[in-house]
């Protein structure tokens, strides 16, 4: 009786997978709105800014990344972001002035940046497509492998698009 033996090319094949989502931050991410502390919801009046800001209970940021964004057109002084951060800074893991999508990205690209790619080096490796992810990250993926992995793909391992190949 002749027996088949099935060959599993992708798992022969020894790529390696890198997996965008492995570096996204679990972090909680909120927003903090300017606009609510703001007289008459557009202007930065010191006395009223600060009373404003001493009444909030900046606990609610301990552990989380705030986005700090101001949804009308006001201007705001340097000094009032300023006296914000001195009011997060015991609570806040990190704050930025953008909105929270913006600041998953930049962390996710700061984890990214700082993490251990070693285990890549002289292998090839596909980077996993997902439509989900922001083009940035893949540009910033393969200025990071190329100069450590024998050749660098895109898509799936059953299915890569070669990208590079040493």
């Amino acid at each position: 009786m002749d027996q088949k033996i099935f060959i599993n090319k992708a798992e022969a094949s020894g790529i390696i997978a890198f997996d965008l989502l492995r570096y996204k931050p679990s972090i909680e991410i909120v927003e903090l709105d300017i606009k609510d502390h703001l007289f008459m919801g557009m202007i930065v009046k010191e006395k009223e800014f600060k009373e404003s800001i001493a009444a909030v209970d900046f606990s609610v940021y301990n552990e989380k990344a705030v986005g700090i964004i101001c949804s009308t057109d006001a201007v705001i002084p340097p000094w009032a972001y300023m006296m914000l951060m001195e009011k997060l800074s015991p609570y806040a893991v990190y704050a930025d002035l953008n909105n929270a999508e913006t600041i998953l990205l930049e962390l996710w690209k700061r984890r990214l940046i700082y993490a251990d790619l070693k285990s890549y080096k002289n292998e090839k490796v596909v980077v996993r497509a997902s439509a989900d992810h922001d083009p940035s990250l893949y540009l910033l993926a393969a200025g990071l492998l190329k100069p450590l992995v024998k050749s660098l793909m895109y898509g799936e391992i059953g299915l890569p698009k070669v990208i590079f190949k040493a």
